[in-house]
C-alpha cells in the first residue's frame, strides 16, 4: 500500500498534478488503502510494530495519514491506534500527527503542529495551533524538532522537490473548504 502511494505520488509530481489540488488519481489510491486498512484492523487490530514491524507500522501509519477522504474512517484509524500507542505497539508521534491531521482537516487548531500548508504570504506554515507557548515542548515530547527547525526542513523539502504556493491562494482555499464539505469533514 505504501509503496502504491509512493508511485502515485511520484507520477502525479512528475506532471505536477501532485501540486494542483487534490488529484483524483491520488485520491483514489488513498481510499483503496484506507479500505484495506480498515480491513487488517477488522482482523488484526492496528498493524504494530510487533504484528508487523516497524516498517510496516510506518506504512499503516502513512496509509491513515492519507485517508483524507473518508472522515470517519480516519477517526477510526486514530481510535485503532491511540490504543496501540498505549500499549507499546506504535510510536507516540504517529499518533499526534494523526490527531493534527483530523484537526486541521476538521478546521480546529492542531495540537503539535505537523500539518503544513501554504499560508496567504506563499511560505509553509501550520496554521493555529492550540497553546502556542507549550507547543515546543509537546513537540520536543514526542521527539519532534522545534517547529521553526520543521517549518525550515519542510520549506527546504519543497524547494527542492518543485513545489510552490498555489496561484491563485484565495481560490484554493475555496475548493478546500467544497471538497472538506463534500467528503464530511464540516
Amino acid at each position: 500500500m505504501k509503496a502504491l502511494d509512493e508511485r502515485m505520488r511520484a507520477r502525479l509530481a512528475e506532471t505536477r498534478e501532485l501540486f494542483a489540488g487534490y488529484a483524483p488519481a491520488m485520491e483514489d489510491v488513498h481510499c483503496r488503502n484506507a479500505a484495506s486498512l480498515a480491513e487488517i484492523i477488522a482482523e488484526h487490530d492496528w498493524p504494530g510494530v510487533r504484528l508487523v514491524g516497524e516498517d510496516g507500522c510506518e506504512a499503516a501509519w502513512l496509509v491513515a495519514q492519507h485517508a483524507i477522504s473518508r472522515p470517519a474512517q480516519q477517526r477510526a484509524f486514530l481510535a485503532a491506534l491511540e490504543e496501540a500507542v498505549r500499549r507499546g505497539d506504535a510510536p507516540p508521534r504517529q499518533r499526534a500527527c494523526l490527531e493534527d491531521r483530523i484537526r486541521f482537516n476538521e478546521r480546529r487548531p492542531q495540537r503539535y503542529g505537523t500539518v503544513m500548508d501554504w499560508g496567504p504570504d506563499g511560505e509553509l506554515a501550520v496554521g493555529p495551533v492550540e497553546d502556542p507557548e507549550g507547543l515546543d515542548a509537546r513537540r520536543a515530547a514526542l521527539g519532534l524538532p522545534v517547529l521553526a527547525d520543521a517549518l525550515a526542513a519542510a520549506r527546504a523539502r519543497a524547494r527542492q522537490a518543485g513545489e510552490g504556493p498555489p496561484t491563485d491562494h484565495a481560490n484554493r482555499e475555496r475548493e478546500a473548504e467544497l471538497w472538506a464539505k463534500r467528503v464530511g469533514w464540516l
